[in-house]
């Protein structure tokens, strides 16, 4: 059997290899390789490769050969011409992973007595060296080469790129890299971009590769008016409100994508998609399309679940998406577990183009707070806002507390004044890895009984996500590993005796704060040693996640190490920490985390085992 010799001339190898660039595409699929073979069909012959282990999977699935393996009655001239035209195909195969001067040699062989076929094809490869990409040219044509910033557009279509020089070419990764760039000008400013030429100019013998790919920008777009369809309940005013899509801004798939998510959000709509609309003739007004479902007028959901903080928890949850007269959307909620009953109602009004929206809401609780059992209840009014990473709310509020219990405090009652904000700043809503958040409340009151007296309420919780190193042992890409820093703090600041309600003051410990110890357990004493709501809060947090390796591979399973600290009195001085310390066991599910932890209280010693689900912040 002859050699087949490397390509000598250098434009027989160009043609040779735009031959395949163009053409690989059009390979079968290994699921294709057998299209007449069924099992317990005798093969009319057997085909091994033997080849380097990067290549040969592909060779083995791609092969021509292997369609032709279950054909009856071969004759030995038509198996001879499958074997000839078998080192050109292995040829091309190796040509899209870089190797464009490989040693291939096809063997027809008979097959050794008792083989379960009567000829063998031997596909032997030596791939040679890997063509190396020498020369990236990227060039941006079009409105977008001549509008203000197309340096920086330039510069981005460059950073964008990720076959540069010196990396190994295969056809993937040349395919990927030119979609690539192409995505980083339709998702901002020009959705019409397209590749108006592409080119790859590969030297056989010198084993380079020089790549040039051209873009053409198409106009700059704007966005326009939003299309409703399929709303029926609300009008197209309502809709424009709620997804908040900035109207005469230039094109961004990101912001597209938010107010469709802020739309999904919503709960009015059980379905949402927004598109440019497909008629748009003028890009600096492009009509955005809003394909709506409208969600149920009315829902009734039962919730079931369970903590070791509460045990069983159980919930009705109702949803009216449009109050007759008022046209408000009411969530209401009867909740049961083994500390806490509650009845609560929030009533919400549609938002005004500031964003802002009205709202009120009301809660009757029962709730073991520490040795007591308190009695309360909130009505609250007033106004809130959303955006895609801030919340914020004013609201005037009634608080009332009924305490039970030795050295219970007596029964008291307030109005304020509470403002509060919620910066999310983290990577993933659900699963963060990386990023931060904070949020503040600041409330100004005056109790009502059993005296009347001025008092100031703070409150401040902070959340950081810090990456680390990538994960040992992991050969894959992944999540990686971090450590999460976690601290809250809050006074409420009054004359010594002011009847503050309980359910204005602080307790802490338990699942989502001090592990080691009780739900509500740290807390102020009382005359009679009991524990209650106390004027001050401290709480820090520190927590090593890793991700456990699997298969060479950073898994959705993550080991914890974790050190919680919390403290909570009536006067500074009187600020004792308890400590808890312990390891967990994580399970990044597609809902949030699932958390199992075993925590030591020092200051109690005993063990605690503490489930969670979810992330909330």
């Amino acid at each position: 059997m002859p050699r087949h010799a490397p390509t000598p001339a250098r434009w027989s190898a160009l043609l040779f290899s735009c031959l395949v660039l163009t053409g690989c595409s059009l390979l079968p699929r290994a699921n294709d390789a057998d299209p007449e073979g069924q099992p317990g069909t005798p093969l009319a012959f057997e085909v091994r490769v033997q080849a380097p282990d990067a290549l040969r999977p592909l060779l083995e699935q791609h092969l021509e050969l292997q369609r032709f393996r279950h054909l009856p009655d071969l004759r030995a001239d038509e198996l001879e011409r499958l074997r000839d035209a078998a080192a050109a195909n292995a040829r091309e195969l190796l040509a899209t992973q870089g190797y464009f001067s490989p040693d291939v040699q096809v063997l027809l062989t008979q097959a050794p007595p008792g083989s379960a076929t009567a000829q063998h094809i031997r596909v032997q490869v030596e791939p040679g060296p890997r063509t190396q990409v020498a020369q990236v040219d990227i060039r941006l044509q079009g409105p977008g080469a001549q509008a203000p910033g197309a340096e920086r557009l330039q510069q981005g279509l460059q950073s964008a790129w990720t076959l540069p020089s010196g990396q190994p070419f295969t056809q993937d990764a040349w395919d990927n890299a030119k979609q690539q760039g192409l995505r980083t000008l339709q998702t901002r400013r020009y959705p019409a971009a397209r590749i108006a030429h592409s080119r790859a100019d590969i030297d056989a013998p010198q084993h380079q590769a020089r790549l040039a790919v051209h873009y053409d920008s198409g106009p700059l777009y704007r966005f326009g008016a939003l299309q409703v369809q399929g709303s029926e309940r609300y009008g197209s005013d309502t809709v424009r409100r709620i997804a908040r899509l900035p109207l005469g801004s230039t094109y961004d798939e990101a912001a597209l994508l938010d107010a469709q998510q802020r739309l999904a959000d919503s709960g009015y709509f059980d379905a949402v998609f927004l598109s440019l609309a497909p008629e748009a003739q003028d890009p600096l007004s492009a009509p955005v399309l809003a394909q709506v479902r409208e969600a149920p007028l009315q829902k009734w959901v039962l919730g079931v679940g369970a903590s070791t903080d509460s045990g069983l928890r159980l919930s009705v949850d109702h949803t009216h998406n449009r109050l007759p007269w008022l046209g408000w959307r009411a969530l209401s909620k009867i909740g049961w577990d083994r500390n806490t009953q509650s009845l609560t109602t929030d009533w919400t009004g549609l938002p005004h183009d500031s964003g802002w929206r009205w709202f009120t809401g009301a809660l009757v609780q029962r709730d073991a707070t520490g040795s007591t059992m308190v009695h309360s209840s909130r009505l609250r009014a007033g106004r809130a806002k959303s955006s895609q990473r801030i919340d914020r709310s004013l609201a005037l509020q009634y608080d009332s507390a009924d305490s039970q219990g030795v050295g219970a405090p007596p029964s008291s009652a307030a109005l304020g004044l509470h403002y509060a904000w919620t910066g999310r700043y983290f990577n993933q809503p659900t699963n963060p890895t990386r990023g931060w958040g904070l949020a503040w409340e600041l409330g100004l009151g005056h109790t009502l009984r059993p005296e009347r007296d001025p008092y100031v309420r703070a409150l401040v919780r902070w959340l950081h996500y810090q990456p680390l190193g990538q994960v040992g042992k992991a050969t894959k890409p992944g999540p990686r590993a971090r450590i999460a820093w976690r601290a809250e703090g809050g006074a409420v600041l009054a004359r010594d005796g002011t009847p503050v309600p309980v359910s204005q003051l602080f307790v802490t410990g338990g699942d989502t704060t001090v592990r080691g110890y009780g739900y509500h357990s740290i807390g102020a004493r009382t005359t009679a040693g009991q524990t209650t709501g106390g004027r001050y809060l401290v709480v820090g947090s520190v927590e090593w996640q890793q991700p456990l390796v699997l298969d060479g591979a950073p898994s959705d399973w993550e080991s914890a190490l974790f050190l919680d600290a919390g403290a909570v009195a009536d006067q500074p001085g009187d600020l004792h920490a308890r400590v808890g310390v312990g390891a967990g066991l994580r399970w990044r599910s597609p809902v949030g985390p699932v958390q199992a932890d075993l925590a030591y209280g020092v200051q109690e010693r005993k063990l605690r085992l503490h489930l969670r689900l979810g992330f909330r912040f």
